[in-house]
């Protein structure tokens, strides 16, 4: 009983933080693409003072460009030999501009990110586990990365995003110098922007006009209130595969109730027959056990409701979120654990109720 209010405590209590993560990054969120999907509007790129016309409007925090350089891209931490290139394995290579890194609230582990004075030279910021793929912990010595044959030196490592979490899985280079060298974007650049809670909607309607005032129909600016059907699908899922595990708990439990009553019956075999040799009957006998195996589910509900709601308040306590229980499960509970405990003495009250005096006493 106590691992079943824990485990469905700890559901309850993770999910409510992912909601409220939820809730602050989608509430603060801005998307903007290129309209490339209407046959009636040409192609139009982001204009070059994309980022100081969106941070210009009210509510906006940050706003940065990116997009990923073609599938063919190659990258090497080595000079590559003659004839050929030496790439590590598959990894990809992001362009962006300087506010892209306070737009998706990015934390450095090592180094710095570049800002607009390094916007045009060949600098790179690498996530994590890339740093680690090609061999760049420490940036202290200037380390190199080649992209197709370019140099870059690698000025910094980051350790987490909040948003745009590929960039934790790519090196990301000036998006002025992937456009040197790679030319226009293919996919299409994005735009994301940051801005203050409650303000999302707003900036959403203002941004494509803020860009191409002219034909604003060739931006698209989206919200992330359209991935909530996404968090409501996962939480769900979350929930019924932990449900399933307090229920497989609910089992061992009662199986433990039951071997434990079913030990004490073997145990009592004289305590029966001479019950029964001075008028009780098989059902006071059944009924007898299966009272016990009842009362020892009841008082196992209580007293694994006490744990299990500690255990909670330990694990939020250690991770520093806010204990969430619903009401139903603390009530529930006992009575579960009474009901398990009745099923569970079934068998052993039937058994007991059918062993007869005279072979009672010849054991």
């Amino acid at each position: 009983m106590a691992a079943f209010v824990a485990v469905l405590g700890i559901t309850t209590t993770a999910n409510s933080q992912i909601d409220s993560r939820f809730d602050a990054l989608s509430s603060t969120q801005v998307i903007v693409e290129q309209q490339t999907d209407d046959p009636f509007l040409d192609a139009a790129d982001f204009p070059d003072d994309a980022e100081a016309r969106i941070t210009g409007l009210a509510g906006v925090r940050a706003a940065g460009l990116h997009w990923a350089l073609g599938a063919n891209t190659r990258v090497s931490a080595q000079p590559p030999p003659a004839g050929g290139r030496d790439a590590v394995g598959t990894i990809s290579v992001m362009a962006v501009s300087p506010g892209f890194w306070s737009a998706t609230g990015v934390s450095v582990k090592a180094g710095r990110t570049f800002d607009a004075a390094l916007a045009d030279d060949r600098v790179a910021v690498v996530g994590e586990g890339i740093a680690d793929q090609l061999g760049m912990a420490d940036v202290g010595g200037q380390p190199a990365v080649f992209i197709d044959d370019v140099p870059f030196t690698v000025i910094g490592v980051l350790r987490s995003a909040d948003r745009v979490p590929d960039s934790l899985l790519s090196v990301s280079i000036p998006a002025n110098v992937a456009a040197r060298y790679w030319g226009r974007p293919d996919p299409p650049a994005r735009m994301i922007i940051a801005t203050d809670v409650g303000a999302a909607r707003t900036v959403a309607d203002q941004t494509p006009v803020a860009l191409s005032a002219a034909d604003p129909d060739h931006f698209k600016a989206t919200t992330a209130v359209e991935a909530r059907a996404l968090r409501d699908s996962v939480s769900s899922d979350l929930g019924v595969l932990f449900l399933v595990l307090a229920i497989i708990c609910l089992v061992i439990g009662a199986v433990g109730i039951a071997n434990t009553t079913l030990v004490a019956v073997l145990e009592r075999v004289s305590e029966i027959g001479l019950r029964r040799s001075l008028g009780a009957l098989p059902r006071h006998i059944g009924a007898q056990f299966l009272m016990e195996s009842t009362a020892l589910g009841a008082i196992g509900g209580l007293v694994g409701t006490s744990v299990g709601t500690w255990c909670i308040v330990g694990v939020s306590l250690a991770k520093s979120w806010t204990a969430t229980l619903t009401p139903w499960t603390v009530v529930a509970a006992p009575f579960i654990g009474a009901g398990l405990g009745l099923l569970a003495g079934l068998y052993p009250s039937l058994r007991a109720s059918r062993i007869e005096p005279i072979e009672a006493f010849r054991r």
